[in-house]
């Protein structure tokens, strides 16, 4: 018998009146049930936040810190574990899901660093004017209250990670929510916490339906909402609750650029192996796995072929076996939907040229070509193994094909000239640009997130500490400067 997963209700374990079960997506065995929080203890997990909102953010930095460093060591110290986990209940091939939990371990690591540093304070001489001779302006940053952190399944530990490390090392409570079909990996972070001295009620992790959501998002008791996911749910929740604070990392549908500076049989080679790479990692379902490749007409030709044979050469299948590449999708559901999109594609005249193939949840590599402006593909955030390429005559076509697109999360270029990688910087209409490489690239602690449909704020340790906290000025009087 499968035991059945408590949650975590203001620091401590709780079980409701149901239960879900958590299913392989990969072979529909269970992987584990989980209990459901009725709506009395929702309602208990956000009174006790509320209550605690000030206790928590006057706890000495340390004490949050010990805190998040402690859960980063145990993350590292059950990475096969929890990396199993990962693999069963999301699908992700066990080399990329070891590599979440590394992450994971570096957000908190990260978290444990910031606190230590974050709200320092800053003075400001006021005596620039005759009428502030003698004030001294003292500037510290205050949370802004209760965090709702929405995690999305694709990356079920380390998004969990950015929602929750963050608003511990800035001192805000935070209610987290992990994704339906990914619970059991959000839930291990409550694993960890409960070991560590913070306040109670300054956390909880509640597996709640996503039909749920409207009246926590309405709850004037969470001023901060922090969502990772689909640009339909995010916007909806930003316009439900106008007055909020809102943090959305949404979709994207990430453009490499191969310049014709990229010439080599070397560059091309590189180019290739990385593009195919990371337009499967996940099954697809990142929100900057390369879904476009835009290739100068100088380099189009040779680069092509080298694309498709790279493609092909990802090993597909069982997750839990280490030289698997690319797993299932999230779901049939997930799968039929982008077996839907190619076939539209197809069908409008798109070359297929490699993959196209569904079996339950998982779709082959898939490499088309030639592909319309307006099919669905071209335009939406596919979430799944499937790369279209196109042809420009170029850097400026190049990169007006880039910014051809609702979204603007991030891009890479493939490019050796420093003039080129400047001017990309300056032309893209993305949050982020990665020169000589794929747009793929994230590390946790840099600024992260999109422009356009792609999102509004940004995630990476400090930058979501700002966001969750606001700036307050104490001006001192007759003070000797």
């Amino acid at each position: 018998m499968t035991s059945t997963h408590a949650f975590w209700l203001a620091g401590r374990q709780a079980t409701g009146e149901d239960t879900f079960d958590v299913t392989s997506p990969w072979d529909g065995r269970l992987v584990g049930k989980v209990s459901v929080p009725t709506d009395a203890q929702v309602e208990e997990a956000v009174a006790a936040a509320h209550a605690v909102r000030d206790e928590f953010a006057a706890t000495p930095a340390h004490v949050r810190a010990a805190a998040l460093d402690h859960v980063s060591k145990r993350l590292a110290e059950r990475t096969e574990e929890i990396a199993r986990l990962i693999s069963a209940e999301n699908g992700k091939p066990m080399k990329w899901a070891r590599g979440e939990v590394g992450r994971a371990v570096s957000v908190f690591r990260f978290a444990a660093e910031e606190a230590r540093r974050f709200n320092g304070g800053e003075a400001q001489r006021l005596d620039t004017d005759l009428g502030g001779q003698g004030r001294l302006a003292f500037t510290r940053r205050f949370p802004k209250g209760v965090v709702l952190g929405i995690a999305p399944f694709n990356f079920p530990l380390n998004l969990c990670a950015h929602k929750v490390a963050p608003a511990i090392a800035a001192g805000a409570p935070i209610i987290l929510k992990p994704a339906p079909a990914t619970p059991l990996s959000g839930l291990i972070i409550g694993d960890l916490l409960a070991e560590t001295e913070l306040p109670e009620g300054s956390w909880s992790i509640l597996p709640v339906a996503n039909d749920r959501m409207p009246a926590l998002v309405r709850d004037e008791r969470l001023p901060v909402i922090s969502f990772t996911g689909s640009e339909k749910v995010g916007y909806a929740i930003m316009d439900s609750v106008p007055r909020k604070h809102c943090t959305l990392e949404l979709g994207g549908n990430g453009a490499a650029v191969v310049l014709a500076d990229w010439a080599s049989d070397e560059d091309l080679d590189r180019a290739a192996n990385r593009i195919a790479t990371f337009s499967n990692y996940q099954g697809g379902q990142s929100c900057i796995s390369v879904q476009r490749v835009i290739a100068d007409a100088s380099v189009y030709d040779r680069l092509l072929p080298r694309i498709v044979a790279a493609v092909e050469a990802q090993v597909t299948g069982d997750p839990s076996d280490d030289a698997t590449d690319v797993g299932p999708l999230v779901s049939e559901d997930a799968a039929q939907r982008v077996e839907a999109w190619v076939q539209e594609a197809v069908d409008a005249g798109a070359r297929l040229l490699t993959g196209g193939k569904r079996d339950g949840a998982s779709y082959a590599p898939t490499v088309l070509a030639e592909v319309p402006a307006d099919v669905t593909i071209s335009c939406e955030e596919v979430f799944g193994p499937v790369l279209t390429v196109q042809k420009v005559e170029g850097e400026a076509e190049a990169f007006a094909a880039v910014n051809d697109s609702k979204y603007g999360l991030q891009a890479g270029v493939f490019t050796h000239d420093l003039q080129t990688a400047f001017r990309a910087h300056r032309a893209l209409e993305v949050g982020g640009v990665v020169i000589g490489d794929v747009p793929s690239y994230r590390a946790d602690q840099m600024p992260y997130g999109g422009v356009k449909q792609s999102g509004v704020g940004r995630e990476g340790v400090r930058f979501a500490m700002e966001d969750y906290t606001y700036e307050r000025v104490m001006v001192l009087t007759g003070i000797s400067l």
